[in-house]
């Protein structure tokens, strides 16, 4: 028993664990872990140094310029003035597939990447959101020469190139671009608009974050991308983000027209501050002052009021909030709807609902390819809604607050922290990301939203919400224009300025709700973004006027 102690001890001590690891062992793997940074950073300068190099190289290249396109097989293109149509068939490098082995095609698109060794080239040439691998080797009868490889791998990233070839299947799959089971075998390439440098590369522009500091590589902050929008445009998250945009105005438009909805267009420069509150844009209207439309709330009214029973409106909307946080922006795109009701402020969040239903379908099913552009940069799991959209009132809310621990007041309107958490909750409860409040209290809503006949404190009003995040405000407005009147006063409105906005209620007026949207919160919220500014084009807040 004695050896068999002494050997288990033997053991130990030859085999330590780490955590009595030695100074010395210690010492030595800090020194590897040192070697291994230092590899790195020459690494990193290496590859600083070729791009240098490149770049060097690329200056004193002078390419041939083309004189007649129809013998020669690259060079520089003269200036496109539209001298002439060449009735030339281009194909769109989205189209591209094996189907096409063998064919000759012609295509216009960007150069995304491209490395040049010997007797070879390798471009990826990028269209819109979709890339392809071009090819090009030295060939014994000249049609590719050593100069052509020259020239072709000379060409500044970003440039705009006219690429001609035949379409090839490569044995292995190129993961590198979306076109991954065919590349073009390039025949003739001619520069039609040479790059300069661009502030920012648009493959760095396109990482994931995480995965990128992961593995060590660069990526561009949010400032540095909208300073350099045009470039961080040409990114395929943002190719996605800004056609599901589109496709959300689209969705949004044609489900209202098919529940018997008119668009209409109304006034952006107003006379007069009308909705109350000092976050307006003052301008000057010739010899008096004007205003930017907040929104166009009292238009919608004024539109239903006209027999017009069902209105809505995608446009501009400017609100002067010196608000500097991740989702407020000083102009935004309004979807805006407003509609006759019979009984209840229901039929208005029935029509809403299933309007956002169709959206995020429409989303998912037409606009497949650009989601998956997008959670590749940005990963978040999808949105859970259901067909039916929970309501939810705002005194459950409070009480569903209360029981998670949360200090609110039972009239208190919510704060950003209180939505987030509330959020959560239904989240856990409900098992979805989108669902409606209803019963605000009305000292948090504007003058015109009418009254709860229940309870004097609460009024009809309702918000919409995606992650914990309000997407959607609204409610049934008041019609009365004696009760009209009366809230305006109590909130400190001049009914002066409201004199033709109160008149439209006078002459037989029907109950009505409605609502507005923010387009660019709905594409955030969706995909999770974390940041407006990058669902919008180019973004405006109270720093940032340009470009």
């Amino acid at each position: 028993a004695s050896e068999k102690g002494e050997e288990r001890t033997d053991m130990s001590a030859s085999d330590p664990s780490p955590s009595s690891s030695s100074p010395a062992m210690v010492k030595d793997e800090q020194t590897k872990k040192a070697a291994r940074e230092a590899r790195k950073k020459e690494k990193e300068k290496e590859k600083e140094a070729k791009k240098v190099l490149r770049q060097q190289e690329q200056q004193q290249y002078k390419p041939p310029h083309v004189q007649d396109i129809e013998q020669e097989l690259y060079g520089v293109l003269p200036r496109v003035q539209s001298q002439r149509e060449t009735g030339r068939t281009w194909t769109h490098v989205q189209d591209i597939d094996s189907t096409m082995a063998g064919r000759q095609i012609l295509v216009r698109g960007h150069i995304h990447t491209s490395r040049a060794k010997g007797k070879t080239c390798f471009l990826v040439i990028r269209q819109e959101a979709y890339t392809i691998q071009g090819a090009l080797f030295v060939t014994e009868n000249g049609s590719i020469s050593k100069e052509f490889i020259k020239y072709a791998g000379s060409v500044p990233l970003e440039s705009v190139v006219d690429v001609e070839g035949i379409v090839n299947t490569p044995q292995e799959p190129i993961k590198s671009t979306s076109q991954e089971n065919v590349e073009i075998h390039v025949t003739r390439m001619f520069t039609v608009a040479t790059a300069q440098t661009p502030p920012i590369n648009v493959e760095d522009a396109s990482r994931n974050e995480e995965e990128a500091q992961t593995k060590g590589l660069p990526t561009v902050n949010l400032d540095t991308r909208l300073d350099n929008r045009v470039i961080d445009l040409r990114t395929k998250a943002n190719q996605g983000i800004f056609r599901i945009q589109s496709g959300v105005c689209q969705l949004f438009r044609e489900f209202l027209l098919s529940k018997r909805f008119v668009e209409i267009h109304t006034p952006k420069m107003i006379g007069a501050a009308s909705e109350g509150g000092a976050n307006v844009f003052k301008i000057k209207y010739f010899d008096r002052d004007a205003y930017l439309a907040q929104s166009p709330q009292l238009y919608k009214q004024m539109a239903v009021m006209s027999d017009l029973e069902r209105v809505f409106e995608i446009g501009p909307v400017f609100r002067a909030e010196n608000s500097n946080t991740h989702r407020h922006m000083t102009e935004f795109v309004g979807l805006d709807m407003e509609m006759a009701i019979k009984d209840h402020y229901n039929e208005c969040l029935e029509v809403l609902g299933e309007c956002f239903v169709h959206i995020f379908d429409g989303i998912l099913t037409r606009f497949a390819s650009e989601v998956e552009f997008i959670r590749s940069q940005y990963p978040i799991p999808p949105l859970v809604y259901h067909k039916k959209t929970l309501i939810l009132h705002f005194p459950e809310g409070i009480k569903m607050l209360h029981e998670a621990g949360f200090d609110i007041g039972e009239l208190e309107d919510l704060s950003t922290i209180a939505e987030k958490t509330l959020g959560k909750l239904v989240k856990e409860k409900y098992d979805t990301d989108f669902y409606i409040l209803d019963r605000y209290p009305l000292s948090a809503r504007p003058f015109y939203t009418m009254p709860c006949p229940d309870n004097a404190d609460l009024s009809n009003s309702y918000d919409f919400f995606i992650r914990g995040e309000e997407i959607v405000s609204g409610a049934q407005r008041i019609h009365d224009p004696e009760l009209l009147l009366s809230r305006a006063e109590q909130v400190g409105a001049n009914p002066t300025d409201l004199r033709d906005y109160i008149d439209s209620f006078k002459y037989g007026s029907v109950p009505h709700a409605g609502a507005g949207v923010g387009l660019e919160r709905v594409v955030m919220l969706f995909f999770g973004l974390g940041n407006i500014r990058r669902s919008s084009m180019f973004p405006r807040d109270p720093q940032r006027l340009h470009p």
